[in-house]
C-alpha cells in the first residue's frame, strides 16, 4: 500500500474507532486497537488534533472527535444534542419575534453555527448551519467569548488580526476584552452591524451541567425592523430562551 494510501486508511480507521468511542480513547489504546506504532500515531493524532478533527482532553489525555468533522458532517446530515434540545425553545423565539434564531458553538477564535430556524419573512438573514464567523465579530460570539478569562482571551486570540468588517467592527485585542467584560456583566451580548451590515443581533449564552458556557443563542433582524418597543422585548425573551435551554442541558442556576 502506497505512503499517501496508508495514512488515509489510519486517518479513516481512526475516526471510526473513536465513533465507536465516545468518551474517548488514549494514544496507547488508540495504537492497541489500530495496531500502529506509537511514533506514528503520535504524528497523526496530532496532526489531526491542530486540524480541529480531534479534541484530547487536557487532563485524561483521551482524544475524541472534533467539531471539524463535525462540521464536514453538516453537509451530509444536522445533528447534535445542544442543537436537539435547543430547536423547541428556538423555534419559540422565532414565533415570539418572527425573526431569525441561530444557534452556535466555539471553536478556536471562531463561531460554528450549529443550528437555526428561519422567519416567515422575505427580507432576512442569509446564512446556514455549519459556517463559521470570527467570533469577535458576532454577537453570539462575544456570547460565547464571555466563557473565558482574560488570559484565555490573549492567548486565543494573540495572532488574531482584527479585521475592520464594518465601521462598527472590533479593531483591537483591548477592545475586545472590554467588550466580552460588559457581556459578562450584563449576561447577553449584542452585534449592532459589526459583521454585515444592516444586520443587529442580540445574543446569551447557554450553559452546561458544570455550568460552562456550551453554546449561545442569538436573535437576528434587519435594522429596519428594529424599533425601541422591540428590543425592550428582545433582551429578556433571548435571556429567558437561554436559561430555558441551559435548564434543559441539565445546568442549574443560583
Amino acid at each position: 500500500m502506497a505512503d499517501a494510501v496508508k495514512s488515509a486508511d489510519r486517518v479513516l480507521r481512526t475516526f471510526e474507532l473513536l465513533t465507536d468511542h465516545p468518551s474517548g480513547l488514549t494514544l496507547t489504546e488508540i495504537c492497541n486497537e489500530l495496531e500502529l506504532p506509537k511514533s506514528s500515531a503520535h504524528s497523526l493524532l496530532t496532526t489531526m488534533e491542530s486540524r480541529g478533527f480531534l479534541t484530547q482532553d487536557p487532563l485524561s489525555r483521551r482524544y475524541r472527535i472534533g467539531i471539524r468533522l463535525w462540521q464536514a458532517a453538516q453537509g451530509y446530515l444536522i445533528v447534535g444534542d445542544i442543537d436537539q434540545s435547543a430547536r423547541p425553545f428556538m423555534e419559540a423565539l422565532r414565533d415570539e419575534f418572527n425573526e431569525t434564531v441561530q444557534l452556535a458553538v466555539l471553536d478556536g477564535a471562531d463561531n460554528v453555527y450549529i443550528g437555526k430556524v428561519d422567519p416567515d419573512q422575505q427580507l432576512r438573514l442569509e446564512s446556514r448551519v455549519g459556517v463559521r464567523l470570527p467570533a469577535h465579530a458576532t454577537g453570539i460570539g462575544k456570547a460565547l467569548l464571555s466563557g473565558l478569562t482574560e488570559a484565555e482571551l490573549r492567548q486565543r486570540f494573540r495572532k488574531i488580526r482584527f479585521l475592520p468588517y464594518t465601521p462598527t467592527s472590533i479593531t483591537s485585542l483591548e477592545q475586545l476584552i472590554s467588550i466580552v467584560r460588559l457581556v459578562r456583566e450584563n449576561g447577553y451580548a449584542t452585534d449592532d452591524s459589526e459583521y454585515t451590515p444592516g444586520v443587529y443581533c442580540v445574543a446569551a449564552p447557554i450553559y452546561g451541567p458544570d455550568g460552562s458556557i456550551q453554546a449561545a443563542i442569538s436573535l437576528s433582524l434587519p435594522e429596519i425592523r428594529k424599533s425601541a418597543s422591540m428590543l425592550q422585548g428582545i433582551t429578556p425573551a433571548v435571556l429567558r430562551q437561554a436559561r430555558a435551554i441551559s435548564a434543559r442541558l441539565g445546568h442549574h442556576s443560583g
